[in-house]
């Protein structure tokens, strides 16, 4: 691979440091040079996020930074000047998706040889990634990572301008930048980012390299974003972070993630989730918040990615079987009605039958309401990814298929547990098939498919479940 002066690439042993350095909170970094400002003038932009809550929000931001360049949005590439893809990699399937997407792509160079191609987000912090666009993906102009997206009008100027291939990836723990421009793609819902980056170093996950060290907002910034976005009408926010259960450690604030949650809930914001939260860190202080308001929903996001004690000990995930469920009843025990969701991993390395049946015992107790499931999928650069491992991909694939039966069963009955009750949904639009059906989440994030007159997107209505499958209900509104 022939690098060029001036070129910024991602270095994984560099982004895996700690220090204890103080994180710096910028209010004016991001600054758009004069020669800069009009850089999009009569040119269209297409912008396609893969990947988790945090790219969304990444994307309302480069969004944001795009169209104060003057670059109007479009619906599809084909009508682009710039080709955006903010990426994921948590998982290999998710790159080959994108990598597949880029060759799709390059097809519109040929009708429009001055389409510039930008990629950014997490798999531009790899190295393995980067040196393969470098090399097969020419066509590719712009890469950039997750550390430096207030830099994207100079990296842009560069390649419209100086005609240059533009990569700056840094690898570094990262800072807080707050006046960044956004545009908010919901307009009844919002995410709020409340801290960057991950500490935990769980063996088999790349973010804490993608994203660096954990970095928590100053809790007044957080609380303004969310008053302004209750005066604009919002009714919904998710405060997000990599382990939101970490806020504040960092500043050293009195009662952590706890108080900002009540904080927020005393704004009156009508509701209010968050995601994600480790079992490690839940903390009997959280709880009592949920329970205490009524705007905080009653749904919690807690991954257990395995049941067994040895496989979530090499996971570097530092709880215990036990240590879980009794977590998961105290949760259940002060809030009977609250929905749980998590994550699970099979065929994490090595892993026996015996210890994919333990797996299957913790949801058998469990019974989730939801469950993201993955066959496990190694990471350039964890130390997972540099274990042998004994067990064949049609053993993975027969576990998953176990597993996911199993969950399934229960996300049924949990949902048929709604029948004839009256829920409260918040409506996200209308059915584009059927006339008068409309859909949403209750509370308690289930979704909803109803009919209903009179309704606009962002109504909070209540709605009679009529009808459940496994993984939504059915029902009429109650006017």
């Amino acid at each position: 691979m022939k690098t060029q002066p001036g070129w910024a690439l991602p270095n994984l042993h560099e982004a895996q440091k700690r220090t204890q350095k103080e994180v710096t909170i910028e209010k004016s970094l991001f600054q758009i040079p004069s020669e800069v400002r009009t850089l999009g003038q009569g040119k269209k932009y297409y912008l396609r996020t893969y990947g988790c809550q945090a790219n969304e929000r990444d994307s309302e931001t480069l969004a944001g930074i795009l169209e104060e360049l003057m670059f109007t949005p479009v619906e599809h590439p084909e009508q682009a000047d710039l080709i955006l893809l903010n990426t994921c990699a948590i998982r290999k399937n998710a790159e080959d998706k994108v990598l597949g997407e880029i060759g799709s792509l390059k097809r519109l160079k040929r009708s429009n040889p001055d389409l510039i191609f930008g990629l950014c987000g997490c798999m531009a912090q790899e190295e393995d990634v980067v040196q393969v666009l470098l090399e097969k993906y020419r066509h590719v102009n712009l890469i950039f990572g997750t550390h430096n997206l207030h830099r994207l009008p100079e990296l842009l100027y560069e390649v419209m301008v100086g005609h240059k291939r533009s990569v700056e990836v840094l690898s570094k723990e990262g800072d807080v930048i707050e006046n960044l421009p956004v545009r908010r793609f919901g307009k009844h819902k919002a995410w709020v980012n409340i801290m960057y980056g991950c500490d935990k170093f769980c063996t088999y996950c790349i973010v804490p390299y993608t994203r660096g060290k954990e970095r928590s907002r100053a809790m007044e910034d957080v609380l303004q974003e969310i008053r302004q976005l209750k005066q604009d009408g919002y009714k919904e926010i998710t405060l997000l972070g990599q382990n939101v259960n970490s806020y504040g450690k960092d500043l050293h604030i009195e009662g952590g993630f706890a108080k900002l949650l009540e904080e927020t809930a005393k704004i009156g914001i009508e509701r209010i989730r968050f995601t994600t939260s480790h079992p490690w860190d839940f903390s009997d202080e959280m709880i009592d918040v949920i329970a205490r308001y009524d705007n905080i929903m009653p749904f919690i996001h807690l991954p257990v990615q395995s049941g067994d004690d040895e496989i979530l000990k090499i996971m570097g995930r530092r709880y215990t079987n036990a240590q879980y469920l009794t977590l998961f009843h105290k949760i259940k025990e002060r809030m009977p009605e609250c929905a749980i969701s998590t994550d699970i991993i099979v065929g994490f390395p090595n892993e026996s039958e015996g210890q994919f049946q333990h797996t299957l015992d913790l949801v058998k107790e469990c019974q989730f309401d939801n469950a993201f499931t993955f066959i496990y999928s190694p990471r350039e650069g964890t130390p997972a990814a540099r274990m042998a491992d004994s067990v064949s991909l049609e053993v993975k694939q027969r576990r998953l298929a176990e597993l996911n039966a199993c969950w399934n069963q229960y996300a049924h009955v949990k949902n048929e547990a709604y029948l004839g009750k009256v829920v409260k949904v918040l409506v996200d639009g209308a059915s584009k098939k059927k006339a008068n059906v409309w859909s949403g989440y209750t509370e308690t994030n289930k979704l909803v498919n109803f009919t209903g007159e009179h309704v606009t997107a962002g109504d909070i209505v209540k709605v009679k479940i009529t009808a459940c499958k496994t993984f939504s209900l059915d029902g009429e509104q109650i006017l």
